[in-house]
C-alpha cells in the first residue's frame, strides 16, 4: 500500500484509540520479524504489484489457510487505520449522533459479547472506535492469534475470521459512503479505492461475509470489481468443508438493521 499510496504519512502521528475522543489514530501494527506471516505479507506486497490482484489474495501453494488469514488480518487492520487517520487529518475524528454516520439504508449497533454482550446503539465514527479497538485486542491476543508454531489456531478461528472481517467492511463502508469528501480532498481517492477492491478480492476468495452485507457499497462500484475479480481467474479450491458457508451465525455478533 505504501507504494501506491503517494502522500507521506509519519507513522509517529498514530495513536491508540479509545473513549478519549481527542485520539484518533490506531499504531501500524508489524508481524513478527522473520515469522511465516511477516514473509506473507512481503508476499503479497509484491503480487500487489504484478497487476493481478486475484494472485494477491489466493492461498499461496503449500501454505496454512490459517496462517494467510491471520497475516492478511494484520495487513487490513493497517490499510484501514490509515484511511481512517487520512479522514481525522481534515477535521479531527468526525462527529455524529447516534444512529447516524453509517452507509445509506444500513445502521450498525456494537456488542463484543464480553464487554458489551447487549447491542448498544452508536454513531459511525463510535463504530469505527469500537471495532478498531476489539481487533488490535483480537490480533494480540496469541491464543486467537498465536505467534509461535507450537500454538495451534483455536478451532473456532475461521468463525471469528468472518467476524472480524464483516465489521472491518463494515469500517470501509461507512469511510467509501460517508467521508469520500475528506478522502477527495487528501488526494487518496486511488489509495481508497485499491484498498477497497483488494479487500472485496480477498472477502469473495475465502466466502467471509454475508453478500447482505456488501449491499453498503454502491451498487455499481461493486458490480465493476465483481467482474474484474471474475476475469482474472476462476474459482479457487482453497476454502474447506467448513469454510463453504458465505455466512456463519456469531453468537453475539453486533446487528446490522435496515433504517
Amino acid at each position: 500500500y505504501n507504494k501506491i499510496f503517494n502522500i507521506n504519512v509519519n507513522k509517529n502521528m498514530f495513536r491508540l484509540f479509545s473513549n478519549d475522543k481527542h485520539a484518533t489514530f490506531k499504531p501500524v501494527k508489524s508481524h513478527l520479524a522473520g515469522s511465516k506471516r511477516e514473509n506473507m505479507s512481503t508476499f503479497t506486497s509484491k503480487t500487489l504489484g504484478s497487476g493481478n490482484l486475484r494472485s494477491a489474495v489466493a492461498l499461496p501453494p503449500g501454505e496454512d489457510i490459517n496462517e494467510w488469514l491471520a497475516a492478511n488480518t494484520v495487513d487490513f487492520f493497517n490499510a484501514i487505520s490509515l484511511l481512517w487517520g487520512i479522514i481525522c487529518e481534515v477535521n479531527g475524528v468526525p462527529n455524529a449522533s447516534p444512529g447516524h454516520g453509517f452507509p445509506p439504508g444500513y445502521e450498525y449497533s456494537w456488542a463484543d459479547g464480553v464487554k458489551v454482550k447487549k447491542p448498544i446503539t452508536c454513531s459511525g465514527p463510535e463504530y469505527v472506535d469500537y471495532v478498531m479497538t476489539w481487533v488490535e485486542e483480537l490480533t494480540n491476543t496469541n491464543s486467537i492469534f498465536p505467534t509461535s508454531p507450537d500454538t495451534p489456531f483455536p478451532r473456532n478461528f475461521l468463525t471469528t475470521i468472518k467476524q472480524l472481517f464483516t465489521r472491518m467492511f463494515r469500517i470501509i463502508a461507512i469511510i467509501y459512503t460517508r467521508h469520500y469528501k475528506e478522502i477527495e480532498q487528501q488526494d487518496a481517492c486511488a489509495h481508497l479505492n485499491t484498498s477497497c477492491k483488494h479487500f472485496l478480492y480477498f472477502i469473495w476468495e475465502f466466502q467471509l461475509i454475508n453478500d447482505r452485507e456488501i449491499g453498503a457499497l454502491p451498487n455499481q462500484l461493486v458490480t465493476e470489481i465483481k467482474k474484474k475479480y471474475d476475469s482474472e481467474g476462476g474459482s479457487t479450491d482453497n476454502n474447506n468443508s467448513n469454510n463453504n458457508s458465505v455466512f456463519t451465525k456469531l453468537g453475539n455478533e453486533d446487528h446490522n438493521k435496515d433504517r
